[in-house]
């Protein structure tokens, strides 16, 4: 028997699959999509099982020496999907596999990731006359139930396994999972919740992509849980996305009350043992819905009903190194292939998803109103004015306003979109700036450790007390993060302070520890960069409060005011919840420009026809489609001719508009140097085969790396 094995070899020069023989003892065992081990060159390496060969050859093959797994890591439909992958995002096929399946079952020699087991023990001679009080409260116990050793602290009970009246039997368990918390939900849906659901099912078992549009507080997480509830009952499965790991607690402990253990998280904030065994949970159809992050589009179902994409806008579902997937793409795949409905819902809809909603080629599902039927009052401060007036970093509407909902012991949330004590350090008389020695950016500075951090890199030093340019001591910090921002809320009002960024929820467990403890109002104010802006439901935050509005106006980057917009209208949504009554505050210098405005109207619409004006003028999508093409080496020289060499070679096809060759934003991050070529077209197939052969060309060079990114979420 011969077979096909891609081997996991990342090289980007070998994307290809090696005919091998199975010895006879191993022929029952093959199956495709299996991982066995095979000689490759001097090594032994791991490999996936692709096809069988049938061909004579005209050279002598290699036996494998051994078989990894007994049932198949991918299945005919994982297998197909790795294609599709590679094809789309020009990546090797065996980088493809490997992002689908959890670190466990990825090939790669030496990885192993046990399983976890409970030793139990199992009464067997049931006529067995204790011989003392301590061993009848054991057979007691046991002629009940089979029970976990840890739980039965008697020293006898060595003497009866010795004696072979007990045994221990070892049972494999999951490390998460969670008591059954499957609570009886009868909620009543409005009639805007119940025309979506109905919408939604009547495509039952046909592939229809439907864009919901809903407003923050519309309640499109109990339409959603309506719709799989149904899903659930025809005996099909259904994965569940959320953009980021912030999202998950929440949703989860929502999920679960509706459908308790039927549910499989995966997301990257579990660990490697965790992930093995929520992947086993849908492998073994011990569960119906996978809710997670990008990489849960993968969840390896076999009957898919249904896939939902929350909050669909979200740069995130796009992943930006290598493969680089956009998880929207994947599900519609998986929607075609099983023939079912996709839903992809978003209070602030990507401008993409909203034209192909007005082509309809997304069915436009609109939810108008908030469960509550009020949405928050929002008022624009320009700070220019309160700065004129002695107030620098809260206004005096916001200042007041918080000093009021504390007063009422309501809760508060304030958004600043940059983590950190402060943006950059700079010396007062010479001028000097401290930078990443590995990136030439200004370091961030992290008054927790009294550390400059490069949040590229990962470099850190320690504060300088002198200038080292000029040995000056007048060193001031300039600007404000997240952990200043949290220093100056404590100095400035009576109030316990929590602090969400990537910082304070870089620890296991910690992320779903605040977001508890701010629901259970163990803190007044909750203070966030762009994480606390999405899906969460607090009953008591009745104030919004956002320091600089318009920052991320200043990014270099077309997206710019779609994420303004996004970003403004989540978080004010995140206000009056419940009955109370909410209030937003948005602060900045720019405050009379278009996003800022439609978001404080909650004006999607106006918005968008805005935005579609400027995107049709400078031929952005959704009028043109982009691919960015990055050249990165340790040489400077290096980079800037391969990049003209690649300008030189797309200069012959006439259906594209060339930006570039130029520094890309970040022209050098640990210690290479980046240059760019943006290309604008209409249609990816004049532009794919040129694509294909830059990116065939740079696969030998070790001088650059030559980086292609088809419809990039970042220029």
């Amino acid at each position: 028997m011969q077979i096909d094995v891609l081997i996991e070899l990342k090289t980007k020069h070998i994307d290809q699959t090696y005919t091998y023989l199975v010895p006879s003892e191993l022929c029952d065992k093959i199956k495709i999509g299996i991982r066995v081990l095979v000689p490759f060159g001097n090594q032994k390496l791991e490999g996936f099982v692709i096809s069988f060969n049938t061909n004579k050859l005209d050279y002598k093959l290699k036996n494998i020496i051994d078989i990894i797994d007994l049932e198949p890591v991918l299945n005919n439909e994982m297998i197909e999907l790795g294609k599709y992958i590679s094809n789309k995002t020009l990546c090797n096929l065996i980088s493809a596999y490997q992002t689908m399946l959890p670190r466990a079952l990825k090939a790669k020699v030496g990885l192993e990731i046990n399983k976890k087991y409970i030793t139990y023990l199992k009464l067997v001679n049931k006529d067995y006359i204790p011989k003392n009080d301590k061993q009848k409260e054991v057979i007691e116990i046991l002629k009940i139930k089979d029970t976990e050793k840890s739980k039965l602290n008697y020293s006898c009970i060595n003497t009866l396994i010795k004696n072979g009246i007990i045994i221990e039997e070892k049972k494999e368990v999951f490390r998460i999972n969670d008591e059954d918390i499957k609570e009886e939900c009868k909620i009543t849906l409005n009639e805007e919740q119940k025309r979506v659901v109905n919408r939604v099912l009547e495509c039952k078992g046909q592939f229809t992509p439907f864009l919901l549009h809903g407003v923050t507080g519309s309640g499109k997480t109990e339409v959603y849980m309506h719709i799989l509830n149904e899903i659930i009952k025809d005996g099909k499965e259904a994965i569940v996305l959320v953009p980021e790991i912030s999202l998950t607690p929440q949703l989860v402990n929502n999920f679960k009350k509706r459908f308790g253990n039927m549910i499989a998280i995966l997301h990257s904030g579990l660990n490697d043992g965790e992930k093995f065994d929520e992947w086993r949970k849908i492998v073994k159809k011990e569960v119906s819905i996978a809710i997670g992050a990008r990489s849960c589009i993968f969840a390896p179902f076999t009957n898919i009903g249904m896939i939902i994409i929350d909050e669909e806008h979200t740069d995130t579902y796009k992943q930006e190194n290598n493969p680089k997937y956009n998880a929207i793409d994947i599900a519609i795949k998986r929607s075609k292939t099983y023939n079912c409905p996709l839903i992809l819902g978003s209070a602030t809809p990507s401008i993409e998803s909203y034209t192909r909603a007005q082509s309809n080629i997304y069915k436009l599902l609109e939810m108008k109103n908030r469960v509550n039927n009020t949405q928050p009052s929002v008022k624009l401060i320009d700070m220019k004015d309160e700065i004129r007036n002695g107030y620098n970093l809260f206004s005096k509407d916001l200042k007041e306003s918080i000093i009021d909902c504390l007063k009422r012991h309501e809760q508060v949330i304030l958004l600043l979109n940059r983590r950190g004590y402060s943006t950059v350090i700079t010396c007062k008389d010479c001028g000097n700036t401290i930078k990443c020695p590995n990136c030439d950016i200004p370091l961030t500075y992290h008054k927790t450790g009294n550390r400059l951090n490069c949040h590229y890199c990962d470099y850190t030093t320690y504060k300088p007390s002198i200038c080292p340019e000029c040995k000056s001591k007048n060193i001031s910090d300039l600007g404000m993060g997240t952990e200043k921002l949290e220093e100056e809320v404590i100095k400035e009002f009576n109030a316990r302070v929590v602090r969400m960024d990537v910082d304070t929820t870089s620890r296991k467990g910690s992320l779903e520890r605040i977001i508890n403890d701010f629901k259970n109002k163990k803190y007044d104010i909750l203070i966030g960069t762009q994480m606390i802006s999405k899906g969460l439901d607090f009953e008591d935050v009745t104030l919004v409060g956002v320091i600089n509005g318009d920052a991320s106006l200043n990014i270099p980057d077309y997206r710019s005011s779609e994420r303004t917009f996004a970003l403004l209208n989540q978080v004010a949504g995140r206000s009056g919840r419940s009955s109370k009554p909410g209030r937003v505050i948005i602060q900045g210098f720019n405050i009379d420009h278009y996003s800022i405005i439609k978001a404080s109207n909650n004006d999607y619409i106006g918005f968008y026809r805005e935005e579609m004006k400027l995107r049709k003028l400078l031929k952005y999508p959704p009028y043109y489609n982009l691919t960015l093409i990055k050249v990165s080496g340790k040489n400077y020289n290096d980079v800037y001719n391969e990049i003209n060499k690649i300008y030189k070679y797309l200069m012959n096809n006439k259906n594209i508009i060339i930006l570039g060759p130029s520094n890309c934003n970040m022209p050098k991050i640990n210690n290479k140097y980046y240059m760019q070529i943006i290309l604008k077209y209409k249609n990816t197939k004049l532009l794919i085969n040129d694509l294909i052969f830059i990116n065939n060309k740079y696969k030998k060079n070790n001088k650059v790396y030559v980086d292609i990114d088809i419809n990039p979420k970042n220029l």
